[in-house]
């Protein structure tokens, strides 16, 4: 299978009647879509698309948060050879105009609650817009009331003499999909990613971890992302797998009852999730009493909890989950020692969206602490400007999956990757003499200290995050002095200190003082904070979740900035 065009027509004439995409409303499976079913949905929308004049080659944006047409509207898009533009539900009016000109889409595939974003003049730019809820046309299109409820039947409609263009399936070569990176320092960049790019991630996504007969995925990431579009979307599909969605966002109370019902056996998260998981539910109840926190910082002790607890957890999972996958950030150390240590089915993957994104990973039965795997096969990783005393640098990579570049910025294209074709990724990072690749950051956010060390403020970051008290942090320098800025746990606090709001000023400083000797006694001589500076407001995030750091270091750098 070379193209997205290629894998439908194999799945949907493999797979017919079996669960392709389902979908819970309140925690009960409520709409379950075959394979077959699925297949004349796309049927539906391509003939919408031909019949409002688009060809293969016109871009069509994709905004709407999860459900069964999502993925029915993709796989629409680009197997009949068009681009698909995903678009992450949490950008700003603004951003979602920008990247819908930059685009330049001709059609648009959308939910009820994000068309409201968009004002009247971009909506009245598109071709054809068409709503996801029941893939009704909604604005502009050339197809008669008749035809529309022809297509709603799924009646096959021949094609008439409005449609523009040719149509044909699309090659390996083309472009199928521009997805905008939300970037925690710049303008969203549209990255360009083929069919061949997008289907080879099935291959290298099955060399690590191949689905079985019977597996459930359940999708809890935005879509748009890759890496949940590109390993929870199109492989479960290629494979024959079925991929259930929420209703709405995956809190605690949403996703409990969900567990219960959909007993997934795959699920693909951030770290965020399951950090939440092991602090509130795990590590509060560990730490409740002087005796048992005693206890727990014994290492044998600690880990006859942690398994009883991981048997726990697996239960609330709903008992069949045979893959954790974690990616997107850096994961907590005292999280992932957790995991481990509970014999917890998790791995830690890493990739790009400028590589599709997989680069290297390890099933469950491999995991190492710290690492994120080898290099996937047929992909190749090294380091480049490697300092001699940590044997770190930038990571770069070769992969079939990689970008044709970023669209319509050539510059940008050209710095990220050297000339004989390797892609820089701005990864910090290092290999164990059997090529386990351990990563330590972000280039742009080493800090150099003032004897000419470097610095990773994520790796000082981990150590605050996992501090009770502590919600997250961002680390950053100020006149040569470690600076973190920290939103404290309120609930953690309310439960250790009655009343703490009111007195919060009063002893503020004192648990400052506390966490920063904690911190300090876990990191290296060079890390150490100097200052904990409380942050009251939730840091603001990327659309992928991301905190924006330059809003954050800029201002502790230029104390007139300061709130």
């Amino acid at each position: 299978m070379f193209t997205l065009h290629d894998l439908v027509r194999h799945s949907i004439a493999a797979f017919p009647e079996k669960a392709a995409f389902s979908m819970t409303e309140s925690g009960v499976v409520c709409e379950t879509l075959t394979y077959a079913e699925v297949g004349k949905r796309i049927k539906k929308v391509q003939h919408l698309l031909h019949e409002a004049g688009l060809v293969p080659g016109d871009k069509v944006a994709l905004l709407s948060s999860n459900s069964p047409n999502w993925g029915v509207a993709y796989l629409a898009i680009t197997s009949a050879g068009m681009v698909v533009v995903p678009i992450l539900p949490d950008f700003s009016p603004s951003e979602l105009t920008h990247i819908i000109s930059h685009s330049e889409a001709k059609g648009l595939v959308v939910s009820d609650k994000l068309f409201s974003k968009l004002s009247k003049k971009t909506v009245d730019n598109f071709d054809i817009v068409i709503r996801t809820q029941n893939l009704r046309v909604i604005h502009g299109a050339r197809v008669s009331l008749a035809e529309q409820d022809s297509v709603r039947r799924g009646e096959e409609i021949p094609p008439t003499h409005r449609a523009s263009g040719p149509r044909r399936a699309p090659r390996p070569d083309d472009l199928a999909a521009i997805i905008y990176t939300s970037g925690t320092t710049s303008t969203p960049k549209g990255v360009m990613l083929t069919h061949s790019a997008l289907c080879a991630q099935v291959d290298l996504s099955a060399s690590i971890f191949p689905v079985i007969d019977g597996d459930v995925f359940l999708s809890v990431l935005p879509l748009a992302h890759t890496y949940e579009c590109s390993i929870g979307m199109i492989y479960p599909f290629a494979r024959g797998a079925e991929v259930v969605y929420l209703d709405r966002p995956p809190t605690a109370t949403v996703l409990l009852p969900v567990l219960a019902t959909v007993r997934p056996t795959v699920m693909l998260i951030v770290p965020l999730i399951i950090e939440k998981i092991y602090r509130g539910q795990v590590l509060s109840r560990f730490t409740a009493n002087k005796f048992i926190k005693f206890l727990y910082r014994l290492a044998p002790i600690r880990k006859l909890l942690h398994r009883m607890a991981g048997r726990k957890l697996k239960g609330v999972f709903g008992g069949r989950l045979r893959f954790l996958g974690i990616g997107g950030a850096k994961l907590d150390g005292d999280t992932e020692r957790f995991l481990l240590e509970a014999k917890f089915p998790y791995a830690i993957g890493y990739g790009l969206t400028e590589t599709a994104p997989l680069l290297a990973g390890a099933a469950p039965s491999q995991v190492r602490l710290g690492s994120t795997g080898p290099a996937a096969p047929g992909v190749e990783l090294k380091v480049e400007n490697v300092d001699p005393k940590t044997g770190q640098g930038e990571i770069l990579a070769r992969t079939p999956s990689a970008m044709l570049g970023y669209y319509k910025n050539p510059a940008a294209t050209k710095e990220v990757f050297t000339p004989d074709g390797w892609l820089k990724t701005g990864d910090l990072g290092c290999f164990s003499p059997d090529g386990w690749l351990y990563i330590k950051g972000r280039l742009k956010n080493m800090i150099v200290g003032p004897g000419g060390e470097n610095i990773y403020p994520e790796d000082i970051e981990s150590v605050l995050n996992s501090h009770v008290f502590i919600n997250e942090a961002v680390v950053t320098q100020r006149g040569g002095r470690l600076v973190a800025l920290v939103n404290f746990n309120k609930e953690a606090l309310e439960a250790r200190f009655t009343g703490w709001q009111r007195d919060f000023d009063k002893w503020k400083e004192g648990v400052a003082r506390d966490i920063t000797n904690w911190v300090n006694e876990r990191v290296s001589k060079t890390s150490r904070v100097s200052e904990i500076v409380e942050e009251d407001k939730e840091f603001i995030k990327t659309p992928t979740h991301k905190i924006r750091r330059f809003l954050y270091t800029r201002r502790t750098q230029n104390p007139k900035n300061q709130k």
